[in-house]
């Protein structure tokens, strides 16, 4: 039997997915003989690879390089997963939203620094006008709700996208677990 080649991704956000994820414990060994891990903030991989079947994506768009790299993702996936509610809703990371972004980058980078006052122009992303979650850029094919998700919903998920059938979250994912 082939094994699922599966990603993992992480945008703007805490890591707090791929933390449940890993809590997953024991239950890892299980899914680990079902795929074939090519990408993750996890592993050495320095490029998105093609062909990918799954890819668990953590996180909003916040800045160029997120955006750059959701459209690729997209581009190499045959299922997209927003993983948390960064990615489903944009979270935390929106929360930005609300404020002009040149006052958030003067607060950041001027009115709280003692030396090297402005925001970074080398080396540093641009930052989006708006944090969005991962829908508003690239179609998404499942929606995993959680902040984060707990580890019995993701192994819940993977085990169902692994034995060819679309998971129903309908009672199982709640926003902010």
């Amino acid at each position: 039997m082939e094994k699922a080649r599966i990603a993992t991704v992480w945008l703007d956000g805490c890591s707090g997915c791929h933390m449940s994820l890993l809590d997953i414990d024991e239950r890892l060994l299980e899914i680990a003989g079902k795929i074939e891990l090519v990408y993750s903030p996890v592993v050495d991989a320095k490029e998105f690879p093609e062909n990918v079947d799954v890819t668990l994506v953590e996180g909003a768009v916040a800045n160029e390089e997120d955006m750059e790299k959701i459209k690729k993702v997209r581009s190499r996936t045959k299922l997209l997963v927003a993983l948390g509610d960064c990615a489903v809703t944009g979270g935390v990371p929106a929360m930005r939203n609300n404020f002009v972004l040149e006052d958030v980058l003067t607060r950041g980078y001027v009115d709280n620094a003692t030396d090297n006052q402005g925001a970074p122009t080398r080396e540093v992303p641009r930052l989006e006008p708006k944090v969005i979650p991962l829908h508003e850029s690239v179609a998404v094919d499942l929606f995993v709700p959680g902040c984060p998700p707990p580890a019995d919903l993701i192994y819940f998920v993977l085990s169902e996208v692994l034995a060819g059938r679309v998971p129903d979250l309908a009672t199982r994912g709640h926003f902010g677990n």
